[in-house]
């Protein structure tokens, strides 16, 4: 029998273990020092996936489902075919070491990286280095949440956002869907320096979302490179708009400023619906089938909606027939009203 007093010194010694555990004492150590367990109060943790079992997992939503708010992921190398997700998380970081290196492929579900989960979001997340298959149409799906961040990340089918504020696509390749490349639905966000091909559409957006888009080469699309509805708003900033089926369509009470652009080969530059509002100052229209049209049967032209600061010359890519458009160094397109050039991409300072 286990006297009053051995049951005294055991309750003594959980406590003090316990008080230990909350004043940030070091944690256990297992025999692998990969399988140390953190303490809680520890600094940020920073976990491994490697498919050769020599990181933290082989798994990255294993590591995920691990991680606390604030870590980061780092991927290794390889192909993982898993369908992600990430939600009820704030301020995690999954890096891959890059987007020819590490491939997500999906599984089963459609979507093969979701982030943020109905009715959960996920905040401040950035995701960066790696590339995303698409499954089901869907590549990533971003719902429900707030500062999500895809880096440097190339997306094989369509990137959606649908109620979230403040979404950041930042030099990222997204293209082949076999519908819309990037769509927002009631949400904010920024695209910067992007890659956005061969799609039906290039970028949708839609209700009342709120989108920037600035210095983007959005190329080969089927339909519109840029198309809004509703009562979404936009700033198309410095993008360079061609060889699609139309450059910039405003659908419905849309709202956008479209200031510095280059839209090039395209069957329409604008294409406005008769609510729609629009600014248009210093955009390159070269051609084009029709450069300015508002919607009906047939549409017609509208040349009234023109920017009086429009520019009407070549833009002088370096090799579009390659899909080179830098621009040339004697482009007209250099040093247009406040802009230093047109388009998303600089000069360059000799013909390669």
């Amino acid at each position: 029998m286990i006297s009053q007093r051995m049951v005294t010194v055991i309750f003594s010694f959980l406590v003090s273990l316990s008080l230990g555990w909350g004043l940030g004492l070091p944690g256990l150590v297992l025999a692998n020092p990969q399988d140390q367990i953190p303490s809680p109060s520890l600094a940020p943790a920073v976990w491994q996936v490697a498919l050769d079992g020599s990181g933290h997992f082989a798994s990255i939503q294993d590591a995920i489902d691990q991680a606390a708010s604030g870590d980061t992921i780092l991927i290794k190398t390889g192909s993982y075919a898993e369908d992600v997700t990430v939600h009820s998380k704030d301020g995690l970081s999954i890096i891959g070491e890059g987007m020819d290196q590490v491939i997500l492929t999906g599984k089963k579900r459609v979507g093969t990286l979701h982030i943020g989960k109905w009715p959960y979001g996920a905040t401040n997340v950035t995701i960066q280095g790696l590339s995303v298959i698409q499954h089901g149409g869907l590549g990533v799906g971003i719902f429900n949440g707030s500062g999500v961040r895809l880096k440097q990340i190339r997306v094989n089918g369509m990137v959606f956002s649908q109620q979230v504020q403040d979404v950041q696509l930042e030099d990222c390749v997204i293209g082949e869907s076999e519908t819309t490349g990037i769509a927002f639905a009631d949400s904010t966000g920024t695209l910067t320096g992007n890659i956005i091909y061969h799609n039906d559409h290039g970028v949708a957006i839609g209700g009342n979302s709120d989108v920037t888009l600035q210095r983007n080469v959005i190329t080969r699309n089927l339909y519109e490179a840029v198309l809004l509805t509703d009562q979404s708003k936009a700033r198309l900033i410095q993008n360079t708009l061609v060889q699609n089926g139309g450059g910039a369509a405003f659908q419905d009470d849309a709202q956008a400023d479209v200031q510095g652009n280059i839209i090039t080969n395209s069957a329409v530059g604008l294409l406005f619906f008769p609510g729609s509002r629009t600014t248009l100052a210093f955009n390159a229209l070269y051609g084009n089938q029709d450069d300015y049209l508002m919607t009906g049967t047939p549409p017609t032209p509208v040349p009234e909606r023109a920017g009086k600061t429009d520019v009407r010359l070549a833009p002088g890519f370096v090799n579009p027939e390659k899909g080179d458009f830098r621009l040339l160094a004697d482009s007209s397109m250099i040093q247009v009203g406040a802009f230093p050039f047109l388009g998303a991409l600089p000069p360059v300072l000799s013909h390669p």
